[in-house]
């Protein structure tokens, strides 16, 4: 805990302020629906459904929306866009509820226009993870069933060695410069240039008539057994985390004993620069569609740099970023931090990968008015589960913090039998946040969620307060700078190489990027392979932030125990030895 510069905090507890803010009449009341038979606490002002929080975005007008690379669009111009957009794909394409559409590029303005006009009307949107290789994309698409594809110039080159083996109506591609198309359509053809969309026409989309049980995201996520898993969402799900992403905050001043404002729609515009890709939960649930609810400016970067954010931070003026911790970490450290002008930034929050609980420490000495904050969630929980922020963030650092008012939580052993108080053991997970279970996977499903329960696969204590502390995962994954790798998937490619006989893939510690990944693997006897065969080996077959950094080669048998299971805690410790010697 770090020292108490407030000797009067917290002036209530969490419970005594959770009651506080959702009680009748309070902006976070809640009351009980029932949702697929089960009884589950939900907000009472949560939206019905993605439509309604997409008309009511038009209010805001000819403020900025998404600033990118020079570009600015306003609320009123993104608005024309979608319309345009949503009507070419419900009367050329007779896109209808239900359908799916795959959303394959990077941070373009084109993304959110993309997700909208299939939000609009009623389509399942699919995010796929534009980091993937052709085949994995060629997977995702084909697994939900997806008739329209969009995507970005990168996105089209890799994907047309697959095209034939796709059945779609639609591939529609932006920003592709002079690329050959083939059969694929400009979405610049269709909804014109950003220069142009305050001429586009704003008739009302077709109304699909939803309701917030209706199925809304499918956001995949890796598997332990190899192939990713379609988490399917539904409209409570994703505008669940809506008003959760507004209650750490809120619950903060309660704490200090200050009284939260009511909303002001005249007050200063809110400016976040985004640095997590919106195909992640965490970037469409938590900061493009609360972003566009609550008419912020949203200021995209190609790519992350830590030099480029600090220049825009400072012409921009922008008050939040974060991400994960890797990139907080890399803005504190470059070179560019006493040269700029971070006097705007107010709030650094970050989640999705392990954090020092010095990185706390360093935000306050370096943004002494920023209050920062870190969270838990999954892809299954639709983004947030557990908050952390403030003097809470600076008393538990090590802590992901309590859970949002509707998420129930519970610690339970091998067997699903809940553990004594303050024990370790596996988190459950149940709220109305929880997705639906995996597209077409029933069998996954029934694995993962037991009457409503989501099994985590993390391993956590919980305190007397409800403060939540992440241990280690029981799943066999690692988490480099956001993005979940699953050790079965690279270690199915380094099995795949002949001269492999054994591989085990274990996290190697990362300051930055909190774990990064490292293979052990024995060479069959009478066979050679070098570490740079190997790795180009994995790169063909994984999208490149797989691709392990270091590979030890061995002739001698991996560590196993009497069950015959590959000693992972002891390879593990073992790779430590890489940590910061360049290699990772």
């Amino acid at each position: 805990m770090t020292t108490d510069t407030n000797p009067t905090w917290p002036v209530m507890s969490i419970a005594e302020a959770n009651a506080a803010l959702t009680a009748p009449g309070m902006p976070f009341e809640m009351e009980t629906v029932d949702v697929r038979g089960l009884s589950l606490r939900s907000y009472k002002n949560t939206p019905p459904h993605l439509r309604a929080v997409f008309e009511a975005g038009r209010q805001w007008g000819n403020r900025d929306f998404l600033v990118y690379e020079g570009e600015r669009l306003s609320f009123e111009n993104h608005y024309r866009a979608v319309v345009t957009f949503g009507h070419a794909l419900a009367d050329t394409y007779g896109v209808k509820k239900g359908d799916r559409i795959t959303i394959a590029m990077r941070n373009y303005p084109e993304w959110s226009i993309a997700f909208w006009a299939a939000a609009a009307l009623g389509a399942i949107v699919v995010p796929l993870n534009a980091w993937g290789t052709g085949p994995e994309l060629e997977y995702g698409i084909s697994d939900s069933g997806s008739k329209i594809v969009i995507v970005d110039g990168e996105r089209l080159d890799r994907l047309a060695p697959h095209l034939d083996a796709l059945k779609l109506d639609a591939l529609i591609v932006a920003r592709a410069g002079k690329m050959d198309l083939g059969r694929a359509v400009a979405m610049e053809a269709i909804i014109g240039l950003p220069t142009g969309y305050a001429r586009l026409m704003d008739t009302p989309l077709p109304d699909p008539e939803l309701v917030p049980e209706d199925d809304a995201t499918i956001f995949y996520t890796s598997g332990t057994t190899g192939k990713p898993k379609g988490a399917l969402g539904t409209q409570r799900n994703i505008l669940t985390n809506l008003i959760s992403a507004a209650y750490a905050g809120t619950r903060a001043m309660l704490r200090r004993g200050e009284t939260p404002p009511a909303p002001d729609p005249d007050a200063p515009q809110r400016s976040m620069l985004i640095s997590v890709p919106f195909f992640h939960a965490t970037g469409c649930h938590s900061i493009l569609v609360p972003m566009y609810v609550g008419g912020g400016k949203l200021v995209i970067m190609h790519k992350w740099q830590a030099e480029q954010a600090l220049e825009l931070i400072e012409k921009e003026k922008i008050q939040a970023f974060g991400g994960v911790p890797s990139m907080a970490w890399q803005v504190l450290e470059s070179p560019d931090f006493a040269i700029r002008d971070t006097s705007s930034v107010e709030s650094i929050s970050y989640g999705g990968a392990p954090s020092a609980p010095d990185l706390v420490t360093r935000i306050k000495k370096q943004f002494p008015k920023v209050q920062p904050g870190n969270g838990y969630g999954l892809t299954e929980t639709s983004s947030i589960t557990t908050t952390n922020s403030a003097e809470d963030y600076q008393h538990r650092p090590e802590s992901a913090g309590p859970a949002v008012p509707v998420c129930d939580l519970k610690v339970v052993d091998e067997h699903g039998k809940d553990v004594a108080a303050g024990e370790v053991g596996e988190l459950w997970i149940k709220g109305p946040n929880v997705v639906k279970g995996y597209w077409n996977k029933p069998e996954a499903t029934a694995a993962a969620i037991t009457d409503g329960w989501l099994h985590s696969g993390d391993l956590v204590r919980i305190d007397e307060e409800g403060f939540v502390f992440i241990l280690d995962r029981a799943k066999d994954m690692l988490i480099r700078g956001g993005e979940n790798i699953y050790c079965v998937e690279v270690e199915g490619a380094l099995y795949s190489h002949p001269a492999v006989m054994d591989a085990a893939v274990v996290a190697i510690p990362h300051k930055v990027l909190g774990e990064e990944v490292g293979a052990v693997v024995q060479i069959a006897p009478g066979k050679f392979v070098d570490e740079p065969e190997l790795k180009a080996h994995v790169r063909q077959l994984l999208a490149g932030f797989k691709v392990p950094i270091k590979i030890e080669i061995r002739h001698e048998p991996l560590p196993r125990n009497a069950n015959g299971k590959i000693m992972k805690s002891e390879l593990r410790d073992d790779m430590k030895k890489y940590a910061g010697t360049g290699a990772a």
